[in-house]
């Protein structure tokens, strides 16, 4: 049994006396989102199991906490580690849970748990089959069934590795099938594909358009929007799908895997299409292919809506290569045709749409842009910068400012934060028609 020391009452040179300590547990059960836990026991069965054990002992469970996470990675899981934090705080001093590797299977968590027994914040771990105190006999056991723990799962890692490189070697992809094909059901026929009867001409024919007879991805897009082509799983392929599609070498008969590593293989696989019609089609959609800038992000995408068919509005960036070597950067907003395949409103260029903006400001309520708590801090900030860094006593007021200017200034001149914010704070839908933006009646 646990227990603390008390001097009793009557003398301070009389030993210690040990009395117990009551253990108030929490029952944490976990199952890990990996292949190798998929046998072990459910969430539901450890609750089930330990707190038939907590009613046999007469333990006390103050709490139960649920998780399905990998235990792999130090301090990913969040339940885990409130768990800690709830010891710590001496909300209890008790785990009961199935076995040590639901607690850790890697040395950092394992790590904390062996530190709150040595700080005595918890007092015991008690599992199916075997209890943990602060007792360096049981501790050494909790570790070394912790570190087992964790050479089992890099075991595994080498040993799944080493299996995906064979088959790979063998000419089978380790992953599901493209469009076009699909993945065979026999477990004698693991990884192996074959060609999809209803779809691999489909798919052909893609390479055909774009490769023989210089259509655009747009434009092959549509074709099989109006043709009801689907995927095996019974979706639409989207325009950035169709591209993944074009792009893949798979259709020829070679791969890489894992994708990016390099590392080539020739499948074993049937091919869709020639390596000569996969070169075709990558010089065609080079002169197509809009490139796009790290961040991806635009000022005044997500808030217009297109004027002729409610769709969304997007942004695609276009790049002018000069005489001198420079490149010159233009943005265009258009219609996404989410709603409309074969909506007719013409993209418009950034500094005309802010154009459009700015002179939208000229003409609408000043309470409809609803920027006076946003203006009233950027001067309070502006003036602790004053009298703060620059030493100076006067101060700016909200007041002198013209919020109209100062919304177009942002418009102009601001960062694209706040151009999303300043469009954002607008009591109405911006609506884009025919390159001109107004407000939505």
């Amino acid at each position: 049994m646990n227990t603390a020391t008390r001097a009793p009452v009557g003398g301070i040179n009389r030993q210690a006396v040990p009395v117990p300590v009551k253990v108030r547990y929490c029952l944490y059960a976990r199952k890990s989102t990996e292949e190798e836990d998929k046998q072990a026991l459910s969430i539901e069965s450890q609750v089930r199991e330990m707190t038939a054990i907590a009613t046999r002992e007469n333990l006390e469970i103050v709490e139960v906490k649920r998780e399905s996470h990998s235990s792999k990675e130090v301090g990913q899981r969040a339940v885990y580690n409130q768990l800690l934090e709830d010891i710590r705080q001496e909300k209890f001093n008790g785990i009961l849970t199935w076995a040590p590797d639901r607690l850790s299977r890697n040395a950092g968590d394992l790590g904390a748990v062996v530190d709150l027994l040595d700080q005595k914040k918890l007092v015991e771990i008690r599992t199916f089959t075997q209890a943990f105190t602060n007792n360096p006999n049981e501790k050494f056991m909790l570790m070394i069934l912790g570190s087992q723990a964790k050479l089992e799962n890099d075991q595994k890692i080498i040993n799944v590795k080493r299996g995906l490189r064979a088959r790979c070697e063998m000419g089978l992809r380790p992953s599901t099938a493209p469009t076009g094909y699909l993945n065979e059901k026999r477990t004698d026929r693991k990884c192996e594909v074959i060609v999809d009867p209803k779809r691999a001409a489909t798919i052909r024919k893609i390479f055909e358009k774009i490769g023989n007879e210089k259509w655009s991805g747009r434009q092959t897009h549509r074709w099989l929007t109006k043709n009801a082509f689907k995927t095996h799983t019974g979706k639409h392929l989207s325009l950035g799908n169709l591209y993944t599609v074009i792009r893949n070498t798979f259709y020829y008969g070679e791969f890489e895997y894992p994708r990016g590593s390099g590392n080539w293989y020739q499948g074993k696989h049937e091919p869709l299409i020639t390596k000569e019609l996969f070169d075709k089609v990558q010089e065609s959609i080079q002169d197509q292919y809009i490139p796009k800038t790290e961040s991806k992000e635009f000022a005044f995408t997500k808030l217009i809506a297109c004027g002729v068919c409610g769709s969304g509005i997007t942004a695609d960036e276009k790049f002018k290569k000069l005489k001198d070597g420079g490149v010159n950067r233009h943005v265009y907003y258009r219609c996404t045709r989410s709603k409309d395949i074969d909506c007719k409103n013409p993209p418009v260029n950034e500094t005309d749409l802010i154009e459009e903006l700015v002179k939208l400001l000229d003409t609408i309520d000043l309470d409809e842009i609803g920027m006076k708590e946003k203006i009233r801090d950027e001067i309070s900030r502006y003036n602790k910068f004053r009298i703060g860094v620059l030493g100076m006593k006067t101060k700016e007021r909200s007041s002198d400012v013209d919020l109209r200017e100062y919304a177009k200034y942002l418009l102009k001149e601001g960062t694209i934060t706040e151009k999303r914010e300043l469009l954002s704070c607008l009591k109405s839908t911006l609506v884009l028609k025919d390159r001109q933006i107004a407000l939505e009646k």
